[in-house]
């Protein structure tokens, strides 16, 4: 077989050659432009990474701050705030101190300034409701603004990230709720029972009606709301029903509502803001600004020897009332029998009547309240008592009160005779009632029909006719224990007559703030004591217009968040 070759053509070899070089190339460049895209998208997403934790760690510094005003402002109020502002801004970024993961981190204030957060308060304070866990509720708002910029040091890309959170500052007047308590609450009731207004517990809401059991208004608590009796309650399973007409349930948990009285915020710790201070006691400290001692226009004090009277702390106790101006509304000579207590109560006596009547003629006090009429006054009682007597304070012909209201606080029990501040008898009307509250070691009502030598008789005798009385009460109870009821909000006023199918009428705001210290009888069904009224209560609207607050109405404190949002370098205001 004879084999033939063709030769090859050299343009053919060529051509070979340059496509395979073509191809090649274009390979090579796929692969280029392959690793440029993974290089460059690699570096994309260490940025997007590096840019989250440049995110977090600006808000870490932001949250530090505001855990620091939280903890200022439950302590000490937004006075304690404001003085530490600078304290914020130079000392609260996350620190290897906290953890070494911080050790490459840097911060600023949007404003160049390395190692400090932005924290401004904005000018102004707005009276507004409240975010929606408090439905309806109002306080005083001040607005804070905090942005912090973060980078870390050791990243191979420079990346700054800025966070900017708001919050506001609530200072909530107390006295906006028909029932609070700093502790657990109970509500029982063996009559059928309507609560008009918001109801809250700092603790448990123990819900357990013997009757039908209304709420008319929003029902909170701290920890839980429970259909049952507090477990050293012994007297069985409640037997009534509840209505929550306002919502179709309670809410819980939610967060504390507190006074700013230091550390500790205990309802046992709360008791001091009714005591006098102990000597040295700054009274600019966190209790001493919250102390009706330190707060009120004017100082009742009894002592063995007579009774005096002086203005207030405002002007360091200066101003000296003449005896014989304090006698025309003050005295100490009568007595009655409490039988819950089982002693003999001695009264220190105010006439409201004639105190309003001297606060608009006198010319010692009124000086230095630089002719403004009275609104409050403290009562110290110092009088050394046998172990069967009570020392209290007793008010009466209150009908009518001082121009501008008044409260009356005392770390004593505290009795209310007859009508007080109700110009208008049997109503929920309060339109012409005047701001006023009663704050003291317990608060018991004397009826209109009340006489002193029959106290001691049986319950028979003392038979109550209706009595109307509208005010604030910020007083304690004497708590649950193993097989003794406290009487519950529906007995937070305590009675001593028989007032079964007479009405006692009530509008006002029940705080039960702590535990009593001198009027420590417990609740019981003893009909030698009280029969029950027909409770005609209601909140008291007014208390709704911060002008109509009782004059030095304590607030609670809440923080509440505000705005969150990124900004860029450089930047403190939200876009």
């Amino acid at each position: 077989m004879k084999t033939t070759s063709i030769p090859q053509r050299r343009n053919q070899a060529g051509s070979a050659l340059i496509l395979t070089l073509i191809m090649g190339a274009i390979g090579l460049a796929i692969l280029a432009a392959a690793m440029s895209w993974s290089a460059g998208n690699t570096r994309l997403t260490y940025r997007s990474a590096q840019y989250n934790r440049s995110v977090a760690a600006a808000e870490a510094a932001t949250e530090k701050v505001m855990s620091q005003i939280n903890r200022d402002y439950q302590y000490g109020g937004e006075n304690l705030v404001i003085q530490n502002l600078d304290t914020y801004r130079r000392n609260t970024v996350p620190k290897s101190l906290d953890s070494s993961y911080w050790s490459t981190w840097e911060f600023d204030d949007g404003n160049t300034n390395i190692g400090r957060t932005y924290v401004e308060r904005i000018p102004g304070t707005s009276y507004i409701v409240l975010d929606s866990t408090y439905a309806g509720l109002k306080g005083y708002a001040s607005t804070y603004t905090i942005a912090s910029h973060a980078r870390d040091t050791a990243s191979p890309q420079d990346v700054t990230a800025g966070v900017v959170q708001q919050l506001e500052l609530a200072s909530i007047p107390i006295f906006q709720f028909a029932m609070y308590s700093s502790g657990e609450m109970e509500i029982s009731c063996g009559q059928a029972f309507t609560v008009a207004g918001r109801v809250h517990s700092n603790g448990k809401l123990f819900v357990e009606p013997d009757s039908s059991l209304t709420f008319k208004s929003s029902v909170t608590a701290v920890i839980d709301v429970l259909f049952a009796r507090d477990p050293l309650d012994t007297r069985g399973t409640p037997s009534g029903t509840v209505v929550y007409a306002a919502t179709n349930q309670p809410v819980s948990p939610v967060p504390a509502l507190t006074l700013p009285i230091g550390t500790t915020n205990t309802p046992e710790a709360i008791r001091e803001i009714i005591e006098p201070p102990l000597a040295g006691e700054d009274p600019n400290s966190p209790i001493g600004r919250l102390r009706y001692y330190n707060l009120c226009d004017m100082v009742l004090t009894v002592s063995n020897t007579g009774i005096t009277a002086t203005s207030g702390h405002f002007n360091n106790f200066a101003t000296t009332v003449p005896t014989n101006e304090v006698l025309t509304f003050a005295s100490t000579t009568t007595s009655f029998t409490d039988k819950r207590e089982g002693k003999t109560v001695v009264p220190v006596d105010i006439n409201i009547g004639n105190l309003a009547a001297w606060s608009l003629t006198n010319t010692s006090l009124s000086s230095s309240l630089i002719g403004s009429n009275l609104t409050s006054i403290y009562v110290v009682d110092r009088r050394t008592l046998p172990a069967t007597s009570l020392g209290a304070v007793r008010l009466f012909n209150g009908g009518q009160l001082p121009p501008k209201g008044l409260t009356v606080a005392t770390g004593r029990p505290l009795y209310v005779w007859r009508d007080y501040n109700a110009p208008i008898l049997g109503s929920t009307n309060t339109s012409t009632t005047r701001p006023a509250s009663l704050v003291g070691d317990a608060v018991t009502i004397l009826s209109d029909n009340w006489v002193d030598g029959v106290s001691a008789s049986a319950v028979g005798s003392r038979v109550a006719t209706p009595t109307t009385v509208n005010a604030a009460i910020l007083t304690g109870n004497v708590d649950t224990t193993l097989g003794h009821y406290s009487g519950g909000m529906e007995n937070f006023p305590r009675f001593l007559e028989f007032w079964t199918s007479v009405v006692f009428t009530y509008n006002g705001s029940m705080i039960k703030m702590f535990p009593s210290l001198y009027a420590t009888g417990v609740w019981n069904n003893n009909n030698d004591i009280y029969k029950p009224p027909v409770r005609q209560w209601a909140y008291d609207a007014n208390f709704d217009d911060p002008t109509k607050l009782p004059p030095k109405t304590p607030s609670l404190q809440k923080v509440i968040r505000g705005q969150w949002a990124n900004v860029a370098p450089g930047q403190n205001v939200a876009p």
